[in-house]
């Protein structure tokens, strides 16, 4: 935890891995007009409390059970929706399970509206993004990252390629306090940080240049309130995802947004949540000017190698560890 003359108390840290997957049909991808997805995956090592909650996973419409093999993303989720009484968040509460994050893996899976990380010089608009899945298990995100072979009536016989690993370092979600206002009141907010780690400062980075993809960078993150419609509070710009697919959230994380259409991701178990949607708004590229903070970063390995294992090596030479195009 840090706090500091800058009013800064880090909730959260971790690792952050950045994978783009190459459109349908293209074995490589040369620019970012061959890019089908980018890709977030989250995963905390540790924070305030070691015992992180998240949306069990019988709710869950992505996490495998008993080994069984789960759909990558070009399928829509097949949880069920709520009754058409309303959304039970209480039920939902029920269906919440504990993971101690200092000795089990937990691996958000993010998907992002836009094919790129919002852009340093255009800090008032924000880029949209979900919580695909949230899981345990190594090999449902391994799953999520693999090509895959499909049909479609109208197209015949498709290939989604596997994702190609960009980008990896470390990251802390931070509650940052402001002063406004004559009073001095205070306004907190929270903040996704990162710096990275692979690929170095010398290599070509053309793919981590076009997909915004900065050595380091700050967002502010906020997190929507499933609750509210589309159109409810923010213009109608961010029609988000299908009603039955938005996040269940218990009770007692629901209760923070109050009628608010968005919200700090304070605390980070909202992210815990498959369906949760977000904004990041760029908020800087100098970390310690911003916040007074300087992260330690450590280039002695490649940790998304010693995770994904061989289903990351394919294009881990390119993309990741030289900076070009795969």
């Amino acid at each position: 935890m840090w706090c500091c003359l800058f009013c800064v108390i880090c909730q959260e840290r971790g690792e952050i891995f950045f994978f783009y997957r190459p459109k349908v049909g293209k074995e490589e991808a040369h620019g970012a007009e061959d890019v089908q997805r980018l890709y977030i995956v989250l995963r905390p090592e540790s924070r305030e409390r070691p015992v992180e909650e998240k949306q069990a996973r019988a709710l869950s419409g992505k996490e495998s059970s008993g080994g069984s093999k789960i759909k990558n993303d070009r399928e829509a989720s097949s949880r069920s929706s709520p009754s058409a009484g309303g959304r039970d968040h209480e039920a939902s509460g029920k269906g919440t399970q504990e993971v101690n994050i200092e000795k089990q893996p937990l691996f958000r899976f993010i998907i992002m509206g836009r094919k790129s990380l919002p852009d340093p010089t255009k800090r008032s608009r924000p880029y949209w993004g979900f919580v695909e899945m949230v899981t345990t298990s190594i090999e449902d995100a391994k799953t999520a990252l693999r090509g895959e072979e499909y049909d479609t009536a109208t197209r015949g016989h498709r290939h989604s390629p596997p994702a190609r690993a960009v980008g990896e370092g470390i990251y802390r979600i931070l509650r940052h306090n402001t002063s406004s206002g004559t009073k001095s009141s205070k306004k907190a907010h929270t903040h996704l940080i990162y710096r990275l780690e692979f690929p170095g400062e010398d290599n070509e980075n053309g793919p981590q240049r076009s997909l915004n993809i900065e050595r380091e960078g700050s967002f502010l993150i906020q997190i929507r309130n499933p609750d509210l419609h589309g159109g409810e509070g923010d213009g109608g710009r961010f029609r988000g995802i299908q009603n039955k697919r938005k996040a269940l959230f218990p009770a007692h994380l629901q209760g923070q947004f109050g009628q608010l259409m968005w919200g700090p991701a304070d605390p980070p178990d909202m992210l815990n949540y498959e369906g949760c949607e977000f904004l990041l708004i760029a908020a800087s590229d100098d970390l310690e000017e911003e916040l007074g903070l300087d992260l330690k970063t450590d280039a002695s390995c490649c940790d998304l190698i010693c995770t994904f294992g061989e289903d990351a090596s394919a294009s881990t030479s390119n993309t990741l560890l030289k900076g070009t195009w795969a």
